[in-house]
C-alpha cells in the first residue's frame, strides 16, 4: 500500500482524482447505453439514461474541485470520444456472424446496437451541456463565492440540464413526434434530472477543494 501511495504522489494524483474521473466516464457510458431503451413513464416517452445521467453533472462538479477547470474540460472531451466510439463498436460486433452455438445474437443486436440518431443526440447534448456546466460553475466559484458548495451545484445544473434536454430532444426526436409530445418529454426529463440533482448535492462534499480552480 505504501508503494501505491508513493506512486500516486509521484504522478501528482490521488485516490479522489481517480475515483472522480472513473465515476464520471462510467456514469456517461452507462447512461448513454441505457438511452437505447425508450421507456414510458406516466404516458411520456423517456430514455433509460434519464434517471442516472444527472449524476454526471454533479460528478463533473467534483472533477472541477479536484482536477481544475482545464482538466475537467479535457475529461468531458475524452468521455465524449469514448461515448461516440462505444455504439460504433457495438454496431461492428453486432454485424459479425454469430457462432452457431450462440443463441442471443438477435438480442445482442437489438440491445447494444442502438439507433445511431439517439446515440449522437446523447453525446452531443451531454458534451455541450457539460461544457456549459463547467463555465457556470467556474463563474460561480471565481466571481461570486467559494462558499455554499451546494448552491454552486444547483445553479450550474440549472443551466446545463435544460441545454442537455433541449439538444437531446431536438436531435433524437424532432420530426418523429408532435411538438406537444416533445415539450412533454422536455419537461418530464427536466424535473426528473433536477430531482436527481437535488438528491446528489451532498456528493459535492466528498472531495476537497483544489486550490487553483
Amino acid at each position: 500500500m505504501s508503494f501505491e501511495n508513493n506512486e500516486l504522489k509521484e504522478y501528482n494524483i490521488n485516490f479522489a482524482n481517480i475515483f472522480v474521473i472513473c465515476s464520471y466516464i462510467a456514469c456517461q457510458m452507462i447512461s448513454n447505453i441505457a438511452s437505447a431503451k425508450i421507456a414510458n413513464v406516466f404516458t411520456l416517452a423517456v430514455d433509460g439514461g434519464t434517471f442516472l445521467y444527472p449524476l454526471a453533472f454533479t460528478i463533473r462538479d467534483l472533477a472541477h474541485k479536484t482536477i481544475g477547470k482545464n482538466n475537467t474540460r479535457k475529461l468531458i472531451i475524452i468521455s465524449a470520444i469514448i461515448n461516440i466510439f462505444t455504439p460504433i463498436y457495438f454496431y461492428f460486433v453486432a454485424k459479425l456472424p454469430a457462432d452457431a452455438s450462440y443463441k442471443f445474437a438477435e438480442a445482442f443486436t437489438n440491445t447494444l446496437s442502438p439507433i445511431l440518431r439517439i446515440a449522437i443526440a446523447g453525446v452531443v447534448g451531454s458534451t455541450i451541456a457539460e461544457l456549459v456546466d463547467t463555465e457556470v460553475y467556474h463563474f460561480f466559484v471565481t466571481k461570486i463565492t467559494k462558499k455554499h458548495q451546494w448552491l454552486r451545484v444547483l445553479i450550474s445544473n440549472a443551466f446545463s440540464i435544460p441545454v442537455d434536454n433541449l439538444l437531446f430532444v431536438i436531435i433524437a426526436f424532432w420530426g418523429l413526434f408532435p411538438f406537444d409530445v416533445l415539450v412533454g418529454i422536455f419537461i418530464f426529463n427536466f424535473f426528473v434530472k433536477y430531482a436527481v440533482t437535488i438528491i446528489s448535492v451532498p456528493m459535492i462534499y466528498l472531495v476537497k477543494e483544489k486550490s487553483n480552480q
